[in-house]
Protein backbone atom coordinates (compact mmCIF):
# COMPACT_ATOMS: atom_id res chain seq x y z
CA UNK A 1 0.00 0.00 0.00
CA UNK A 2 1.33 3.43 -0.96
CA UNK A 3 1.99 5.63 2.08
CA UNK A 4 -0.10 8.68 1.19
CA UNK A 5 -1.40 10.92 3.95
CA UNK A 6 -4.92 9.67 3.21
CA UNK A 7 -3.86 6.01 3.56
CA UNK A 8 -1.96 6.68 6.78
CA UNK A 9 -4.89 8.60 8.26
CA UNK A 10 -7.36 5.88 7.26
CA UNK A 11 -5.12 3.26 8.87
CA UNK A 12 -4.69 5.27 12.09
CA UNK A 13 -8.42 5.94 12.33
CA UNK A 14 -9.15 2.23 11.82
CA UNK A 15 -6.74 1.29 14.62
CA UNK A 16 -8.43 3.77 16.96
CA UNK A 17 -11.91 2.59 15.95
CA UNK A 18 -10.95 -1.07 16.38
CA UNK A 19 -9.56 -0.33 19.84
CA UNK A 20 -13.04 0.68 20.95
CA UNK A 21 -11.57 3.77 22.63
CA UNK A 22 -12.84 7.29 22.18
CA UNK A 23 -10.57 10.26 21.65
CA UNK A 24 -11.45 11.28 25.19
CA UNK A 25 -10.33 7.94 26.62
CA UNK A 26 -7.03 8.08 24.74
CA UNK A 27 -6.63 11.69 25.91
CA UNK A 28 -7.06 10.64 29.54
CA UNK A 29 -4.50 7.86 29.13
CA UNK A 30 -1.93 10.11 27.44
CA UNK A 31 -2.46 13.42 29.23
CA UNK A 32 -3.33 15.18 25.96
CA UNK A 33 -6.49 17.05 25.02
CA UNK A 34 -9.16 15.15 23.09
CA UNK A 35 -8.78 17.45 20.08
CA UNK A 36 -5.00 17.02 20.03
CA UNK A 37 -5.44 13.24 20.03
CA UNK A 38 -7.80 13.56 17.05
CA UNK A 39 -5.24 15.83 15.36
CA UNK A 40 -2.55 13.17 15.86
CA UNK A 41 -4.72 10.51 14.23
CA UNK A 42 -5.55 12.83 11.34
CA UNK A 43 -1.83 13.69 10.93
CA UNK A 44 -2.48 17.34 11.71
CA UNK A 45 -0.14 17.30 14.75
CA UNK A 46 3.19 15.69 15.55
CA UNK A 47 3.54 13.00 18.21
CA UNK A 48 6.38 14.01 20.51
CA UNK A 49 8.94 11.36 21.57
CA UNK A 50 8.05 11.68 25.25
CA UNK A 51 4.37 10.98 24.47
CA UNK A 52 4.96 8.03 22.12
CA UNK A 53 5.16 5.45 24.96
CA UNK A 54 1.77 6.67 26.24
CA UNK A 55 0.21 6.23 22.77
CA UNK A 56 1.75 2.75 22.52
CA UNK A 57 0.29 1.86 25.94
CA UNK A 58 -3.14 3.27 25.05
CA UNK A 59 -3.20 1.47 21.67
CA UNK A 60 -1.04 -1.66 21.88
CA UNK A 61 -2.12 -2.78 18.37
CA UNK A 62 -0.75 0.40 16.80
CA UNK A 63 2.23 -0.76 14.69
CA UNK A 64 5.61 0.78 15.51
CA UNK A 65 5.84 1.96 11.89
CA UNK A 66 2.70 4.06 12.43
CA UNK A 67 3.99 5.47 15.72
CA UNK A 68 7.12 6.54 13.83
CA UNK A 69 4.93 8.06 11.09
CA UNK A 70 3.01 10.01 13.74
CA UNK A 71 6.33 11.37 15.04
CA UNK A 72 7.25 12.93 11.68
CA UNK A 73 6.32 16.59 11.12
CA UNK A 74 2.89 16.48 9.45
CA UNK A 75 1.72 18.27 6.36
CA UNK A 76 -0.95 20.38 8.02
CA UNK A 77 -3.75 21.12 5.61
CA UNK A 78 -7.47 20.99 5.16
CA UNK A 79 -9.81 20.05 2.39
CA UNK A 80 -11.85 23.12 1.33
CA UNK A 81 -14.77 20.76 0.71
CA UNK A 82 -14.97 20.28 4.48
CA UNK A 83 -16.91 23.56 4.65
CA UNK A 84 -19.84 21.64 3.18
CA UNK A 85 -19.96 19.30 6.20
CA UNK A 86 -22.71 20.72 8.49
CA UNK A 87 -20.74 20.71 11.76
CA UNK A 88 -17.74 22.39 10.17
CA UNK A 89 -19.99 24.83 8.32
CA UNK A 90 -21.67 25.82 11.62
CA UNK A 91 -18.31 26.23 13.39
CA UNK A 92 -17.11 28.45 10.57
CA UNK A 93 -20.40 30.36 10.66
CA UNK A 94 -20.10 30.87 14.44
CA UNK A 95 -16.56 32.22 14.15
CA UNK A 96 -17.58 34.50 11.28
CA UNK A 97 -20.67 35.72 13.18
CA UNK A 98 -18.88 36.33 16.50
CA UNK A 99 -15.42 37.05 15.05
CA UNK A 100 -15.53 40.85 15.03
CA UNK A 101 -16.78 40.97 18.61
CA UNK A 102 -14.16 38.43 19.75
CA UNK A 103 -11.45 40.46 18.00
CA UNK A 104 -12.62 43.69 19.67
CA UNK A 105 -12.61 42.05 23.10
CA UNK A 106 -9.13 40.58 22.52
CA UNK A 107 -7.92 44.07 21.57
CA UNK A 108 -9.72 45.64 24.54
CA UNK A 109 -8.33 43.15 27.03
CA UNK A 110 -4.84 42.59 25.60
CA UNK A 111 -4.09 45.32 23.04
CA UNK A 112 -3.45 45.11 19.31
CA UNK A 113 -2.71 41.44 18.70
CA UNK A 114 -4.01 37.98 17.94
CA UNK A 115 -4.47 34.56 19.48
CA UNK A 116 -1.87 32.04 18.39
CA UNK A 117 -3.05 28.90 16.63
CA UNK A 118 0.38 27.34 17.18
CA UNK A 119 0.82 27.83 20.94
CA UNK A 120 -2.77 26.69 21.25
CA UNK A 121 -4.89 24.20 23.15
CA UNK A 122 -8.32 23.06 22.09
CA UNK A 123 -10.84 20.74 23.67
CA UNK A 124 -14.44 19.69 23.17
CA UNK A 125 -16.53 18.99 26.24
CA UNK A 126 -20.11 17.92 26.89
CA UNK A 127 -22.15 19.57 29.64
CA UNK A 128 -25.81 19.72 30.63
CA UNK A 129 -27.49 23.05 30.09
CA UNK A 130 -29.84 24.66 32.61
CA UNK A 131 -32.68 23.06 30.65
CA UNK A 132 -31.09 19.60 31.05
CA UNK A 133 -30.18 19.34 27.36
CA UNK A 134 -26.69 18.44 26.16
CA UNK A 135 -24.45 21.35 25.22
CA UNK A 136 -21.15 21.48 23.34
CA UNK A 137 -18.34 23.46 24.97
CA UNK A 138 -15.44 24.37 22.71
CA UNK A 139 -12.37 25.77 24.41
CA UNK A 140 -9.82 27.69 22.37
CA UNK A 141 -6.85 28.48 24.60
CA UNK A 142 -4.20 30.33 22.61
CA UNK A 143 -1.21 32.42 23.58
CA UNK A 144 -1.66 36.14 23.02
CA UNK A 145 0.66 37.53 20.35
CA UNK A 146 0.92 41.32 20.18
CA UNK A 147 1.45 42.96 16.83
CA UNK A 148 4.81 44.71 16.86
CA UNK A 149 5.68 48.15 15.68
CA UNK A 150 7.99 47.59 12.75
CA UNK A 151 11.03 49.63 13.71
CA UNK A 152 14.09 49.52 11.44
CA UNK A 153 16.54 49.22 14.33
CA UNK A 154 14.78 46.04 15.50
CA UNK A 155 15.25 44.25 12.19
CA UNK A 156 18.09 41.80 12.61
CA UNK A 157 18.75 41.86 8.87
CA UNK A 158 19.34 45.62 9.03
CA UNK A 159 21.15 45.79 12.36
CA UNK A 160 24.03 43.55 11.26
CA UNK A 161 26.98 45.43 9.78
CA UNK A 162 27.23 44.66 6.09
CA UNK A 163 30.52 43.01 5.12
CA UNK A 164 32.13 44.14 1.89
CA UNK A 165 33.83 41.81 -0.58
CA UNK A 166 37.18 43.25 0.65
CA UNK A 167 36.33 42.14 4.22
CA UNK A 168 35.37 38.66 3.03
CA UNK A 169 38.34 38.15 0.67
CA UNK A 170 40.73 39.66 3.14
Amino acid sequence: MEKTKENVVNFLLAVRRNSGKSYGQIAEETGLTNVYVAQLFRRQAQLKPETAPKIRAALPLLPEEMVEEMMRPPMRSYDPNLLQEPTIYRLNEAVMHFGESIKEIINEEFGDGIMSAIDFYCSVDKVKGVDGKDRVVLTFDGKYLPHTEQRSEHMVSRSQPQRSDADING
